[in-house]
């Protein structure tokens, strides 16, 4: 952390072309976090890059009790709910949903059906929910973290958490179970 101060504090003495150097370290990160929100990579791309912009722009007032990457994520937080927000009432067609087919093993076709259950069921969540629950067991993110993040207190967030897994569960059981009569 104090690698990272040195390397703020060398930014604002001017030495602006040290900046990518926490772009790169942050950049899966933030993009990550805009992704689980927007779910349409080109977008959440570009609101990573937004937020580093911003981040930039503001580093100046990064107040160092804080990690710099919580405050980070907490901008790519913000600036993906604003891309979010901007877009609301457009339509996405499924017409260019990619199906692969292939001759897979047994374990594999399993991953990929257990993956795509669990991916149908969190896209019936609201978005703090998938928020959460990708931060917490996807991004490992301790209460703390995602608190700072998300501007929850920590027991808000852990209450959040047990509360989306919940949903989570009675989702997948609505799905497998409509997939079971399908069968």
């Amino acid at each position: 952390m104090t690698n990272e101060y040195v390397l703020i504090d060398r930014i604002l003495a001017g030495e602006q072309q040290l900046y990518a150097e926490l772009v790169n370290r942050y950049k899966s990160y933030a993009f990550t976090i805009a992704l689980k929100i927007l779910e349409i990579r080109p977008e959440a791309e570009e609101a990573a890059q937004d937020a580093f912009i911003k981040a930039y722009h503001s580093l100046a007032s990064f107040n160092r009790e804080a990690k710099f990457s919580t405050w980070l994520y907490r901008i790519a937080f913000n600036t993906a709910i604003s891309y979010k927000r901007k877009r609301k009432g457009s339509y996405q067609s499924i017409e260019n949903v990619i199906v692969e087919y292939g001759q897979e093993g047994e374990g594999m076709l399993e991953r990929t059906d257990k993956k795509k259950f669990i991916n149908l069921a969190m896209s019936k969540l609201n978005e703090a929910d998938r928020l959460a629950l990708n931060l917490y067991y996807l991004q490992e993110f301790s209460l703390e973290e995602i608190a700072d993040i998300t501007g929850m207190q920590a027991n808000t967030v852990k209450v959040r958490i047990h509360r989306a897994r919940q949903r989570l569960a009675d989702e997948l059981k609505t799905i497998l179970q409509k997939e079971a009569l399908t069968l």
